[in-house]
């Protein structure tokens, strides 16, 4: 009876626990409804375009258990802080066409006057449990206050190294327009955002936003939520045109036909981002591999690929800078030209050959 009057206990702790703010907001009612009508809900939840297992063929949760929980990692974090560059994001020229990474999936855009901010993680953590996935000393270089006001913010899916609660928050007062998948608003309500500023969209649709700049959310092959219920709302990647340039934002993505889809309706692009890490062979269909990578960014007619979700958390069991050197490795045989910046590094978009360093090298 004590037994069981504990495992009580604990189960209603964690069902409080998980209605904490930082949870978002699962879409319900009426809301919840309008989503259905989506092509891609059905079964009750939002679907891939192709079948996507969590797990690849023949692989268990038992096996999964054992390489994440149980296997001794190796070089899963670097041993000394990560070297970054920290660009004043307050002081760019008017004219100045960049891009500066903050390390995972995050990172800032001006292009063409506007201020773009994709995927902000700032809090230092990408888990509910703050302690389970910290990021790597030296990652965090950046808060909201280095932000300028942000004309277009983007949020692929709910995850949270992804959607982080606190940034997105603190962020409320700073942003002029948010864009989503369908559902990942009830999050963004819940925390006080103004219904007015979101827009969200389905897969194959088109955005006209201000002075000449369009956005087509176009598919990924991934999945969403928070916590227990999954798929509710939708993950999608964001192909981006201004006036003078075209860019890919891929978000989380397995490897399968969208990209050359994708290539075929919106490319050329001039820059293509991708997420290279937190990959296993294990979960193969959920993220793509490295080689797997620098295939798509060929499939989508890129003229040189950005690699991201990698440099901040360890998601998955690969030692820390595995990602990069597949990559490279992986581009260098397609031919593909790859920018690696540092973290807070001016990547400059109007200059395809610009030169970085293999800043990686040394760090154990």
């Amino acid at each position: 009876m004590i037994l069981l009057l504990f495992f009580l206990l604990f189960i209603i702790a964690v069902l409080v626990y998980m209605r904490l703010p930082k949870f978002g907001k699962t879409p319900a009612g009426n809301y919840a409804a309008g989503l259905m009508k989506s092509p891609n809900f059905y079964n009750g939840s939002f679907q891939n375009a192709s079948e996507t297992p969590n797990l690849t063929e023949g692989i268990g949760v038992a096996q999964v258990m054992r390489e994440v929980w149980f296997k001794k990692r190796v070089r899963a974090k670097p041993a000394r802080p990560l070297p970054s560059q920290k660009t004043n994001l307050l002081a760019l020229q008017p004219d100045e066409n960049v891009l500066v990474w903050f390390g995972h999936s995050s990172y800032f855009m001006q292009i063409d006057g506007k201020t773009i901010l994709v995927d902000p993680v700032l809090s230092g953590a990408a888990s509910p449990l703050r302690f389970m996935i910290q990021s790597f000393a030296g990652s965090d270089i950046y808060t909201v206050a280095d932000l300028p006001a942000i004309d277009y913010l983007f949020i692929s899916h709910d995850h949270w190294d992804h959607l982080d609660y606190q940034t997105i928050v603190a962020l409320k007062s700073n942003v002029r327009h948010v864009i989503c998948g369908l559902g990942v608003s009830a999050h963004l309500l819940h925390w006080g955002y103004d219904a007015a500023i979101i827009t969200e969209r389905d897969w194959h649709e088109t955005i006209p936003l201000d002075d000449g700049f369009t956005v087509h959310t176009v598919p990924a092959r991934h999945f969403s939520g928070r916590s227990v219920v999954r798929n509710q709302v939708l993950w999608t990647a964001f192909v981006l045109q201004t006036p003078s340039l075209r860019i890919f934002m891929g978000g989380d993505s397995g490897y399968d036909t969208h990209f050359a889809a994708t290539g075929a309706a919106y490319g050329p692009f001039d820059l293509v981002i991708l997420e290279c890490g937190q990959y296993n062979k294990l979960w193969k269909y959920i993220h793509a591999l490295p080689e797997e990578v620098a295939q798509a960014a060929h499939d989508l007619r890129a003229k040189r690929l950005l690699p991201v979700h990698w440099a901040k958390f360890a998601l998955s069991t690969h030692p820390w800078d595995e990602p990069i050197l597949r990559i490279a490795a992986a581009s260098k045989a397609v031919g593909m030209p790859m920018a690696h910046p540092l973290i807070g590094e001016k990547l400059d978009l109007n200059d395809p050959g610009q030169v970085f360093k293999n800043w990686w090298e040394g760090i154990d």
